[in-house]
C-alpha cells in the first residue's frame, strides 16, 4: 500500500491529524462515498428517508427521526417488542436512521431511539464519542423509560457501528441480558478496528500512545476503546462473546473499511447468527457507513425482527 511507501516523508504531526480525521470523523468521510439509491417514500406513514435527508437531520434534527419516539404506541400482539436503535459513532439517532425507523414503524413496531457519548465538542450532533460505558449506561435508563412508558416485558435493539458494540457492554454488565430479547448489530465494532491499518501504523511511528492519549483527555474514549486490542475490548470480552438470554445478530460487508478486518464485527456463541452481506449479494459493494441505506441490510433487519425465515435471501437489486 502507498502508506508504507510515503511513511519517512511524513511528519508525525502530519501522521497525528490524519489519524484524528480518519477516527474521528469516519461517518463524514464515508458518508460521502455511500452508493445506496434514495428508497421510495411510503404510500402511507412515515416518510422513508434517503442520504439527503439524513445529512439534513444531522444538522437540523439530531434527536428526532421519522417513525421514532411515539411514546404514546402500544407493541401489538404481531410485534410485542419495542425496537430500539443505537446509532454510530459521530452521527446522531436523526442521520443515522432514516430509513431504517420509518420503515419499521411502517411495518407496525413500535420504535424508539436516543442520543449517546455527546460531550462539549459534539455540538449536540457528533454522538458516540465520550466514555462507552457512559454510553451503555445512557441506553439502561432509556431501555427502563420505553419498557415502563410501553409495558412490554422485552426490547429488540439494532445499532450500526458502536452502536452494535456498545449494547454489548448494558447486555453484559448493566443487566440488559434480562430486557433485550433480540440484538442485532449492523457492522459492529465488536472486536475492535485497525482503523484500515492506521492503529498498526500509529504504533510503528511510536505515536499510538499520544494519540490515545489525546482521546482521553478530550472526552474521545470511545475512539481509542474500539481500537483492536483496547483495554476495554479486552475486558468486554474476556468473559465470551455472549451470554444467555438474548438472540445475537451480526450484519457485516466485505466492503468495510472502518471496522477492519470486517470480521472483527462477528461473534461466536451457540445464540449467534452471523451474516455477511456477500454471502447473500455476491455484487453488493455496501461499506460501512453505507449499511444505514442498504436495501438487503434493512430486509435481513426486518427478517430477522419478523419472521426470522433462516432460508431468507434479500432482493440484491434493492
Amino acid at each position: 500500500m502507498t502508506k508504507a511507501r510515503r511513511t519517512d516523508h511524513r511528519s508525525p504531526a502530519r501522521t497525528v491529524r490524519r489519524w484524528l480525521a480518519a477516527a474521528g470523523a469516519a461517518f463524514s468521510l464515508a458518508a460521502v462515498a455511500a452508493t445506496a439509491s434514495s428508497p421510495a417514500s411510503a404510500a402511507t406513514g412515515h416518510p422513508v428517508g434517503d442520504l439527503g435527508t439524513a445529512v439534513q437531520n444531522f444538522f437540523t434534527s439530531p434527536d428526532k427521526v421519522a417513525g421514532a419516539n411515539d411514546w404514546d404506541c402500544e407493541p401489538s400482539a404481531e410485534h410485542p417488542d419495542p425496537v430500539v436503535l443505537v446509532h454510530a459513532t459521530g452521527v446522531n439517532l436523526g442521520a443515522n436512521w432514516v430509513r431504517l425507523s420509518p420503515e419499521l414503524a411502517n411495518a407496525g413496531y413500535c420504535v424508539f431511539a436516543f442520543n449517546y457519548g455527546m460531550q462539549p465538542l459534539s455540538l449536540g450532533r457528533v454522538g458516540g464519542l465520550d466514555d462507552v460505558v457512559k454510553g451503555a449506561k445512557t441506553m439502561s435508563t432509556f431501555v427502563d423509560k420505553v419498557l415502563a412508558k410501553t409495558g412490554a416485558e422485552k426490547v429488540d435493539v439494532v445499532g450500526h457501528s458502536q452502536g452494535g458494540m456498545m449494547p454489548n457492554y448494558y447486555i453484559k454488565r448493566l443487566g440488559g441480558a434480562q430486557k433485550v430479547d433480540t440484538f442485532v448489530g449492523m457492522a459492529p465494532s465488536n472486536h475492535g478496528t485497525t482503523l484500515s491499518g492506521l492503529t498498526e501504523l500509529g504504533k510503528q511511528l511510536h505515536l499510538l500512545g499520544f494519540v490515545n492519549g489525546f482521546f482521553d483527555l478530550t472526552g474521545l474514549q470511545a475512539l481509542h476503546q474500539q481500537e483492536v486490542g483496547s483495554q476495554f475490548q479486552k475486558d468486554l470480552f474476556e468473559d465470551g462473546d455472549t451470554v444467555p438470554g438474548p438472540r445475537y445478530v451480526v450484519i457485516a460487508t466485505k466492503h468495510d473499511q472502518v471496522v477492519t478486518p470486517y470480521t472483527n464485527a462477528f461473534l461466536k456463541g451457540d445464540n449467534v447468527t452471523n451474516i455477511l452481506l456477500q454471502d447473500q449479494c455476491p455484487n453488493s459493494d455496501a461499506d460501512h457507513v453505507g449499511l444505514f441505506l442498504d436495501g438487503p441490510t434493512m430486509q435481513n433487519v426486518l427478517n430477522v425482527l419478523g419472521p426470522n425465515d433462516p432460508g431468507f435471501k434479500p432482493d440484491c437489486a434493492a
